[in-house]
């Protein structure tokens, strides 16, 4: 069985995309996991609509990977899946995840391509020097429960990245979908977020100018980098 855990906070206008699009999976052996990050908008009124087919916690709002940990401690499914709120899955997700492990039992997990809004984000195939390079590898991928080691609490930003550096550390790779499994619904609100890569590579400082959401890019970036002793 597959536990996917849904980590949610203030994200009741796409929550139910999200479900029903579980819900159409062709790949049946699954239970869902909600866990609501203390919403104050209409996640809760939401949630009642699917009371018969999904598990909710509520919690205080303590942030995502809390929330994610919580979602894992009374998963009981054999392999986890952690997927935002604001996500759609296409209807093979959980049985092509499923097969690339069931295929390449060395692997830990299984990640894939994704779109995010209208911009499709190609992947890499698992190479190790390449993750330590960059972060590549969404956090909606199938994880074998065994190898999932927690989620940083005190991280709040690249909690993928650290989550698979982290399990790099103990020999646990991941296996490459060339597919695009799933899209990112865009919202101003939350972690998710893109900005072109040529954003990225311009010298802002050098001619005065500061983005506020690369300095906080490179912060986030920096504290990954230290923790894992990164060049």
């Amino acid at each position: 069985m597959i536990s996917i855990i849904i980590p949610t906070y203030q994200h009741g206008h796409v929550l139910k995309q999200c479900l029903d699009s579980l819900f159409a999976e062709t790949y049946k052996d699954f239970e869902v996991i909600v866990v609501n990050d203390g919403s104050t908008d209409n996640t809760l009124n939401l949630l009642e609509h699917y009371q018969n087919r999904i598990t909710v916690i509520n919690q205080k709002n303590s942030g995502a990977n809390i929330a994610r940990n919580n979602g894992a401690k009374i998963a009981k499914g054999e392999y986890l899946l952690f997927c935002d709120a604001d996500i759609v899955a296409n209807h093979n997700m959980l049985r092509e995840m499923k097969n690339a492990l069931d295929e390449n039992q060395q692997a830990a997990y299984a990640y894939s391509d994704f779109m995010w809004g209208a911009k499709v984000f190609r992947l890499l195939p698992f190479n190790q020097e390449e993750l330590r390079k960059k972060n590549y590898i969404h956090t909606s991928s199938l994880i074998r429960r065994e190898y999932f080691p927690g989620f940083d609490e005190t991280i709040n930003r690249f909690q993928d990245w650290d989550l698979w550096l982290t399990m790099l550390k103990s020999g646990h790779t991941g296996i490459y979908i060339p597919k695009i499994l799933f899209t990112i619904k865009p919202r101003k609100s939350g972690m998710s977020g893109w900005l072109p890569s040529i954003v990225y590579k311009i010298p802002w400082k050098k001619f005065g100018i500061r983005i506020k959401r690369l300095e906080s890019y490179q912060d986030a970036e920096k504290i990954i980098k230290t923790k894992h002793s990164l060049a």
